[in-house]
């Protein structure tokens, strides 16, 4: 069972009161699940983050099927996993299966106060969608309430970065703390910025392949390619390039395949799947 305020276990005894009851205050969602139910076991973390997100704008109630069997029959269940939502003791609306998160939430929008979202969240949500100026704007007043803040003040100088204001995405690396710097949002905005910088003087992709495919091993057209993919977001096949360079020349420039493949496993973070597969492949070749 969750630790948290806002989820409990219902059972026969307690369900007239914890549920029926306290739907006249707070909506009760019921989720009737069983261990044994796969799409139970993908939908029960969707509800309780919800139920965590929401903070007591309704209580997410968990029947085990197998264990509360007279109580999953009262409620008219076929299938699992279902969802009813209660309000004023009444089921108001519900659905069966594993719904994403997102579908979930227009289902509860319907019955649920949403919750105030906080405004760094709504930055990153803002920044996600596409609407860089509006997130702009947002991480830019968190930045004057708070100065010191340096998680709002970095999302701030990558979002620059991402823009193509380099030059003020890299006075905000220079004037970071020592200790700041080491910080792995940090090393990913330098990768960054250095990357950005180094874009500025690459010629065209379809240049590049076109010199590719008459020469595979040439070694600047690699590294150069490599840099167009990272800009893009295709860090799989920017490290590939990598990789195929260090084939090729691994002393090319003083080692840069080596050295930009450290910088983008920096940039991407260990928990990145791709960076663990090129590691992997880097660490063979040195050794």
């Amino acid at each position: 069972m969750s630790d948290s305020s806002y989820i409990f276990d219902a059972t026969m005894e307690n369900f007239q009161q914890k549920v029926m009851e306290a739907s006249a205050q707070t909506p009760i969602l019921i989720d009737v699940w069983a261990d044994w139910c796969a799409p139970c076991k993908q939908l029960m973390p969707i509800l309780e983050k919800l139920a965590n997100d929401y903070k007591g704008g309704f209580l997410l109630a968990k029947v085990n099927a197998d264990q509360q069997p007279e109580l999953t029959a009262s409620l008219g269940v076929r299938s699992l996993p279902t969802v009813i939502l209660v309000k004023n003791g009444q089921a108001v609306d519900g659905f069966n299966g594993a719904l994403p998160e997102s579908e979930i939430r227009k289902v509860l929008e319907k019955h649920v106060e949403a919750p105030a979202e906080d405004p760094y969240d709504t930055a990153h949500r803002l920044w996600q969608a596409g609407d860089l100026q509006g997130a702009m704007d947002l991480l830019s007043e968190l930045n004057r309430q708070d100065p010191e803040n340096m998680k709002v003040l970095i999302d701030l100088a990558q979002l620059k970065a991402e823009t193509g204001d380099v030059d003020a995405a890299e006075q905000v690396l220079e004037s970071l703390p020592p200790e700041e710097k080491m910080q792995h949002q940090a090393r990913q905005l330098a990768a960054r910025v250095k990357f950005l910088k180094q874009a500025g003087q690459l010629p065209p992709m379809s240049e590049l392949e076109q010199t590719l495919a008459a020469e595979p091993d040439n070694a600047e057209a690699l590294h150069q390619l490599a840099l167009h993919h990272v800009l893009k977001g295709d860090n799989a096949q920017a490290m590939e390039l990598l990789i195929r360079l260090m084939q090729v020349d691994s002393q090319y420039r003083d080692g840069i395949a080596k050295t930009t493949l450290v910088e983008l496993f920096d940039k991407l973070g260990n928990s990145d799947p791709d960076v663990r597969v090129y590691r992997r492949k880097l660490y063979t070749l040195m050794h």
